[in-house]
């Protein structure tokens, strides 16, 4: 078990900035630009609607019932790829296509919360449509880009004076060791259970854990109702898994959650923490802070 850090202020936490943090600025310029892009086409929203409906859709579905020629879906997937709003994975010999809820998270925040979100109708509307529907498809791909290097982010990923400020005061302490058990420390609730172990540990290219355990102090801490309590502890405990993928002078994170029940509650909460936890993230280690959360914004954290 890693020994328990001093809470540091964000200044003693900040990871220092990279030579090429001038280069970011102009980069994220040119994402937000494409997204817009991506976004202005009512063809390309129809299809990120269907995608909300239903993750993991192969092309074959996605052009079913649409008056589009396949060749048509097949480029403005490209296009929404392109803009990171669509995530594409390789399931056996399918294409599998997946929402991609961050770069409009990312929006909300710099923008749309910054300038006034009741004026914006067009992308505010969008924003509500992904983060309320529910979803049906078990699994969940997000895929955001960081200025950073991989040394600094898998830092941010495992050591707990950075996640106390990007996650917002939790911590995962254990030894990393593949198969050695991690205990959270959520929201003020110590969370351990024998289950709750590490699956890989790759440095600066792979990370995955079993998720938490609801345990009685934690929904204590968090407020969840009995309801939603007994609910919770009936599902199978799902994995999380970070990739890391240098990009230049970025790298190309990219979340998968998977292992939910049909059904699952637990599914809900975690699509709705995502995106906006990652933004943050991205925020913190290519500014050194986040955004303060704002109530009609704030969302589970870590379930």
């Amino acid at each position: 078990m890693s020994e328990r850090q001093a809470p540091p202020n964000r200044e003693e936490a900040a990871i220092p900035p990279t030579p090429e943090d001038q280069a970011t600025s102009a980069d994220a310029t040119g994402d937000t630009d494409r997204v817009f892009k991506a976004l202005a086409d009512p063809s390309r929203r129809l299809l990120l609607d269907r995608l909300n409906v239903r993750r993991g859709q192969s092309l074959r579905e996605l052009c079913d019932g649409l008056d589009m020629a396949r060749q048509s879906v097949s480029k403005h997937l490209a296009i929404l790829e392109a803009a990171d709003l669509v995530v594409a994975v390789r399931r056996g010999r399918e294409k599998l296509h997946y929402l991609n809820a961050v770069p409009i998270n990312e929006i909300a925040e710099r923008w749309i919360n910054r300038y006034d979100a009741p004026r914006v109708h067009a992308l505010a509307d969008l924003k509500r449509a992904l983060e309320e529907d529910p979803m049906t498809a078990p699994t969940f791909v997000y895929t955001t880009y960081i200025g950073t290097t991989p040394e600094n982010l898998w830092q941010a990923l495992t050591e707990p004076a950075f996640t106390r400020i990007w996650w917002r005061d939790i911590e995962l302490e254990t030894d990393w060791k593949v198969g050695s058990p991690m205990v959270w420390e959520n929201h003020g609730a110590t969370i351990a259970d024998p289950e709750q172990v590490v699956l890989e540990y790759d440095p600066y290219r792979r990370l995955s854990y079993t998720w938490h355990t609801f345990t009685q102090e934690h929904v204590e801490a968090v407020g969840f109702g009995a309801d939603l309590v007994e609910a919770l502890a009936a599902e199978s405990r799902s994995k999380v898994t970070f990739e890391l993928e240098p990009q230049g002078a970025k790298v190309k994170l990219t979340v998968t959650q998977d292992g939910f029940d049909p059904g699952s509650r637990v599914v809900e909460m975690v699509s709705e923490g995502w995106p906006t936890l990652l933004s943050d993230l991205k925020s913190y280690l290519e500014t050194g802070s986040i955004l303060p959360a704002e109530p009609a914004l704030s969302r589970p954290r870590g379930g």
